[in-house]
Parts: structure tokens; sequence; C-alpha cells
């Protein structure tokens, strides 16, 4: 058992600093970006409660807390450099900080980056990590770069996440495959990096998917509007699923699909002439793609957001479209 603050953090959290010029252990790191290159970066909390349930197993907690974070670096089109995290903890519990520290330095072993410093804290659990990155100048992918005419891309599968914390919640029965499925999607998401990286100078932009597909997309229809109002069409039959979620009534699979949040895929826009690349960036990640709709031009920039986006289902006819995105302070 850690006898303290600094014994925590040397046991669990020290470790040999590989690439930067200082890691944990002084007041401040020290980031030095190569010549060209901006800096990424961003931040991410997780509360108990509310962004994760109790019962969630420390390892995959430690995984998802850095991933949501490197998730946002993909969207950025960024290589991740090293990340500080800040802890809140109820109690000493060597049990419970193995097991976290295992799953947070693995994910961070896989992309090759470091902990160069942070806090701990007594409190109710949080944790909150900020990573950094970095980029070619002018080459970041963007939420405003999305014109009229453009492909709206998604990776991997939807609504995995949103159905296996349905199924923690009791409110919906899984076969014990599907629910080992939706779990993991749910508490050990693929932050995808490695398309990120590949969709530079080919995406017109991008961001992940944290909220639900409608609300995230509304950003992007928003950011870009400065250069010209735009609105979107998507195909329901087009948004990737899995088996597990294609076992669901089709009530469900929309909401899971639309708005269930906790996806941490990528959606992004390309030209049409880009297709090929877009492919090609997929194969190159390992990423499997899936162009889902339309970007249009709108007639103005007053329509109500609602109305920016556009379900059509498999005969071309339109859908109401009651999904929400998931609000912090509302949900």
């Amino acid at each position: 058992m850690p006898s303290g603050e600094f014994d925590l953090i040397a046991r669990y959290f020290t470790r040999p600093t590989r690439r930067q010029p200082l890691g944990v252990g002084d007041d401040c790191a020290l980031l030095a970006p190569q010549a060209g290159m901006h800096l990424a970066v961003s931040s991410d909390m997780l509360v108990e409660g509310r962004h994760f349930l109790s019962t969630v197993a420390p390892e995959h907690l430690g995984h998802k807390a850095l991933a949501v974070n490197l998730s946002d670096l993909a969207a950025c089109g960024a290589q991740p450099m090293a990340y500080t995290l800040a802890l809140a903890l109820p109690r000493m519990d060597a049990t419970f900080l193995a097991g976290f520290a295992q799953g947070l330095h693995r994910l961070a072993d896989e992309h090759g980056i470091e902990l160069v410093g942070g806090d701990t804290t007594a409190g109710p659990l949080n944790i909150c990590i900020t990573v950094f990155g970095e980029v070619p100048r002018g080459q970041a992918l963007l939420r405003s770069g999305a014109r009229a005419g453009d492909d709206i891309w998604v990776s991997g599968q939807l609504g995995d996440a949103r159905l296996g914390l349905e199924a923690l919640r009791g409110t919906v029965a899984l076969s014990k495959a599907d629910f080992i499925h939706a779990r993991k999607a749910l508490e050990c998401p693929t932050p995808r990096v490695a398309l990120g990286l590949a969709l530079r100078g080919v995406a017109s932009s991008a961001m992940d998917l944290s909220d639900g597909l409608v609300g995230d997309l509304r950003h992007i229809l928003a950011r870009s509007a400065s250069h010209a109002p735009i609105r979107a069409t998507l195909h329901i039959d087009a948004l990737p699923r899995s088996n597990a979620l294609r076992r669901q009534s089709r009530t469900r699979q929309h909401l899971c699909l639309m708005s269930g949040g906790d996806d941490y895929e990528l959606l992004f826009t390309a030209e049409p002439a880009k297709r090929a690349q877009v492919l090609a960036a997929a194969a190159q990640s390992d990423t499997p793609v899936s162009c889902i709709g339309r970007m249009e031009a709108a007639t103005t920039t007053t329509t109500p957001n609602e109305a920016l986006i556009r379900v059509l289902d498999a005969q071309g006819m339109t859908l109401s479209t009651p999904w929400t995105s998931f609000d912090h302070f509302t949900a």
C-alpha cells in the first residue's frame, strides 16, 4: 500500500524518461516540437458516475482515460508526444492503482508516449488527462473545412458503446458474447491515431465521435458554415454497425447509432474526388471506413439545427430525427 502521495506517484506512475527533456519529478515538463510543427493539446476529464460506472475494471479505466484523449489528437491528425495525469482518489487502493496504471501504461506504450507530469489528491474519483501531440503547420485536421459536395465518412462501427451502457443499466438483455463485445466497446475504445495521420491532406474536416453522431456532426456544420451554409444528408442504412447491434430492434439501433456517444470513432469529410485516397488511408491504417452521406448547400444560415441534418431510409424517405447528443449538464 502506498504510504502517501509521493510514494503513490513513484510506485505507479514514475517511469524512465525516453524522449522528453524532463519527465515526472520536476515542476514542469519541457516539450520540444520539431521544427515546422504545431503543438496540439487536448484535455478530457472522466468523473465516476458521469463518464464511467464503479464496476469498470481498473485496467479498462486506465485505458479509456488515455484513449479518449488520444482520440482528440487523432481527429486533429496529430502524432502523440506525451501526456499529464491529474488523479483524485477517495482512498489509497493498491489493487485499483496497479490495474489503472497497467491499462494506462500499456496504451501509452502502444503509441510511444510517456507521462510527463500531473497531480494527485484525495477526493471523489476523478481522472483528468492532457495530451500533447505535434502536427505539421497548416496540415491539422479541423472541424471547419467541410464544403457542399463533400462525402461524409466514419471509421469503425457505431453504437456498440451505448448498447453496452444500456446492458449495464439493465435496460436491454444481451447474449454473453454480445455483452462482452458491447462492454469492450464502451470501456476500451480504440483511438484512431493511425487513420488521423493518414488523412492529413485528404480529409476536409474531422472530429472524433464522443457525444453521438447527430450532435457531433452539428459541430462540423456549425464550424464550416462560416464559409457557406451547408447541411448534411445521411443514409441510415449506411451507418456501420456490429452484428450485436443488428440483433436489436430498429428503434434501438437508430438510437445507439445516432446519439449513443462514447464511440470515439472519426467522423470526417472529403471531396468525392478523394475517395480512392480515403480508402488508401483506411488500408494504410488498417481501419475500416464507411461513406454515410453527403454535405449539401443550405439555403439559409438561420435554419434550425434539427433541419440541418436530413436522415434517409433505404427507400429515400426522410426519417424524423428525435435524436439528441449527450450533454453533461442535462443528462
